[in-house]
């Protein structure tokens, strides 16, 4: 009996004892696999070692192993420098895909890349939004797969899916609370699960303007801000904000809806809409308008209209841009005031039509703040979003690949 006991107690220790080594390599794993996806080129077993602190046997074997999982590529040795000639490899950026869906009124946009975030391939389609969201969405995850195909990336390697949409949205949960009013019928949509029955893939759903500014953070004038914002003046009005790298929120994800922002007492008892008091003034429908009640039947009607009569020196087109730009840059200083970001990018329709209103921007901005932020043209123009949701794609497929590494998998 006592020599069975101890029997017992010595597989018991064996048995932890390789758990504990399958964890620890495991660990180690995604260790040198996040080493190596944030690497944008080839780098060697000795800066691999540099990096994780591992002993040299540690990352061949590692490196090994990532290798024959498809994680990593084997480029060969380059040419020596005196010594041994070393082993270079890379991070395998088509290990697996990604896709970025942007959902706007007017058009929705769809892209498909690699892990390192590398577009593959492209389509823009009329947003269907005459059939509701099921229905919306159904068209939506059909072109989608379209998309796919044409790239030749089978759904079974497809790790996530990032999509943008207007107006109030639960990422947590990737469910929209409220979409804007140009797209009827959204109200406590279940996003994410929804796409994900039809792709067969996780779907992450965030605010169109939050993944601009994270488009922006990536591939456009943002770079290299931790703290900075990007507000949106188009037929929607918004703000997508990053405090300290991360994308902020707020307590009941309306963070950024500056549409609703109250420009004067004036508003306060006013019944402003949906869209609220800023979009009502500022709004493309709401400029249009103003511009249309006056404008001649020989003139052009429209933005576009509008700021080529101000340029010509027509007052009362001059007036009306005076007027909105005014407004934003009021909005942009509240902003500023509130979050001190370094700095903003300022997109939409109206922006990209009329670049050149962005000095008074920065004008009005400096009258108001004491120190202001810098203040610049998005560089991205209407892919922002698109970008940004593949990005957000991007992140969590990697953290996933990572997850199942680390758990053995």
């Amino acid at each position: 009996m006592h020599s069975d006991r101890r029997g017992g107690r010595a597989r018991q220790l064996t048995g932890d004892g390789a758990r504990h080594a399958a964890h620890l390599r495991g660990l180690n794993l995604e260790r040198v696999l996040l080493v190596a996806m944030e690497r944008q080129g080839p780098f060697t077993r000795a800066e691999i070692i540099h990096d994780t602190n591992l002993s040299a046997p540690t990352v061949g074997s590692l490196a090994s192993d990532l290798i024959r999982r498809g994680l990593l590529r084997d480029l060969g040795t380059g040419p020596s420098r005196g010594g041994r000639r070393p082993s270079f490899m890379e991070f395998n950026g088509r290990h697996g895909f990604v896709a970025g869906l942007h959902v706007a009124s007017s058009d929705t946009s769809l892209a498909v890349a690699d892990l390192r975030g590398e577009m593959i391939a492209q389509r823009t389609i009329p947003t269907p939004v005459d059939r509701g969201p099921t229905g919306l969405l159904a068209q939506v995850a059909a072109e989608l797969r379209g998309l796919l195909r044409q790239a030749r990336v089978p759904v079974s390697r497809l790790l996530a899916v990032g999509v943008g949409a207007p107006g109030a949205v639960d990422p947590a949960h990737g469910v929209v609370k409220a979409l804007a009013p140009n797209l009827k019928g959204w109200n406590e949509v279940p996003v994410a699960s929804l796409l994900r029955r039809a792709v067969g893939a996780p779907v992450f759903v965030d605010n169109d303007v939050n993944l601009a500014i994270l488009g922006e953070r990536w591939k456009g004038v943002a770079r290299g801000h931790d703290t900075c914002a990007f507000i949106t003046v188009g037929t929607g009005i918004g703000a997508g904000i990053i405090v300290k790298g991360e994308l902020h929120h707020g307590y009941h994800f309306q963070a950024g809806e500056i549409a609703l922002m109250c420009m004067g007492p004036q508003f306060v008892d006013s019944d402003f809409g949906a869209r609220g008091c800023l979009e009502t003034l500022v709004g493309l429908k709401a400029v249009e308008a103003r511009w249309a009640r006056h404008v001649s039947s020989e003139g052009e009607p429209g933005a576009k209209g509008l700021i080529e009569a101000a340029q010509a020196g027509d007052r009362k087109a001059r007036s009306i841009l005076d007027e909105t730009v005014t407004l934003i840059g009021i909005a942009a200083a509240n902003l500023t005031l509130t979050l001190d970001p370094s700095l903003i990018v300022l997109g939409g329709a109206l922006i990209a039509q009329a670049p050149h209103t962005i000095d008074e921007v920065r004008r009005i901005v400096a009258r108001i703040v004491l120190t202001p932020s810098g203040i610049m043209q998005s560089t991205l123009g209407e892919s922002a979003p698109l970008w940004g949701s593949v990005l957000l794609a991007v992140n969590e497929a990697r953290q996933r690949v990572r997850s199942q590494l680390k758990n053995g998998r």
